[in-house]
């Protein structure tokens, strides 16, 4: 660094010269920085269990962002607290762009309404861009005695309190799932929450809750191998994969819509270059047709065109956390 009064000493052209070096070093260091990365893996944390929707939506991008990357992206289930455990953590992490974080509506959008005390706000995350929007499912036991949404509704108001629905956590967008279902219904039911929607879903295949409110990302193979019953997709249109589920609407509950979605996000602070690589990167894995199949598979539709803007994902967290202020009043 070009100290201010070696600059003092030289004639007016050379003290120019010397000031736009000056000036200019840090843009100089951040882009050299931004060229050279990534020099070493990536960390992308996702904030729940093994074989969840988040997880499973990170794997698929995750391989893909490194391959264009030509750095490993390496996965990390930070589990607990409906995602507040790992937003904290990639909050406070270096501003270097070998931290990445995969939320969602739950843990980007209501986390900041049901835990008002966490450390991090949601300017302390940057967006890199959306990866997918997600469906919604209700789904029970296959014993249960309702069969259909009519008739599980029509139960739980003759029940109240008494059905069990299992969730990924509190701040979950799944817990979003259940708290839109008691808001549409106007049921009372018992919410209880897991580490992760694959935990919450193994207690329903053991029998230990009457069901589950889940992505259709993580659910959809017990549906189709009729281990457990689907009763709707709370979206606009029926899905791919579960042709046989109504939508909220033709189950006779239109005002049951819960869409999700997943995006990439960064600690807030890292260079805009790198930033660029990743959404570049992202963009790029999304554009793979093979990439675009497997995440159709699993029920979720990939992200395209403006979706793919960082300034879309920070749009869907303003409306969410709006949103969630009406619908989340109370805990469960």
């Amino acid at each position: 660094m070009i100290e201010r009064r070696a600059c003092m000493s030289f004639a007016p052209a050379a003290f120019a010269a010397c000031t736009f070096l000056a000036s200019g070093a840090p843009a100089f260091a951040q882009s050299a920085t931004a060229n050279a990365y990534p020099e070493k893996p990536i960390t992308m944390i996702v904030p729940f269990a093994a074989g969840g929707t988040s997880d499973v939506i990170a794997r698929v991008i995750g391989e893909q962002i490194g391959r264009h990357l030509g750095k490993a992206v390496v996965n990390e289930n930070v589990a607990g607290a409906g995602g507040v455990i790992a937003l904290t953590r990639a909050a406070a992490a270096p501003a270097d762009g070998y931290t990445i974080l995969i939320g969602n509506t739950g843990t980007n959008g209501a986390s900041y309404i049901l835990s008002p005390d966490v450390k991090y706000k949601p300017e302390a995350f940057a967006a890199v861009g959306l990866i997918a929007k997600t469906a919604p499912v209700l789904a029970i036991r296959n014993d249960f005695p309702a069969k259909t949404l009519t008739e599980f509704v029509a139960y739980a108001k003759a029940n109240p309190g008494k059905i069990n629905l299992g969730h990924a956590g509190i701040g979950s967008s799944n817990y979003l799932i259940c708290k839109n279902f008691i808001a549409a219904s106007q049921t009372s039911v018992t919410l209880v929450s897991y580490r992760g929607a694959a935990p919450a879903l193994n207690d329903l295949l053991g029998g230990h809750v009457d069901g589950v409110c889940d992505a259709a990302t993580s659910v959809a193979p017990s549906i189709q191998t009729d281990k457990v019953r689907a009763l709707a997709v709370a979206a606009q249109q029926r899905l791919e994969i579960l042709p046989d589920t109504p939508t909220s609407a033709e189950a006779g509950l239109p005002a049951f819509q819960a869409e999700g979605w997943n995006a990439i996000f960064t600690p807030a602070g890292v260079p805009q270059p790198i930033l660029a690589k990743l959404n570049a990167a992202l963009r790029a894995s999304l554009a793979d047709p093979a990439v675009t199949k497997r995440f159709n598979d699993v029920g979720s539709t990939p992200a395209r065109g403006a979706e793919l803007t960082p300034e879309h994902v920070q749009a869907l967290v303003i409306s969410d956390i709006a949103r969630y202020k009406v619908l989340l009043s109370s805990k469960d």
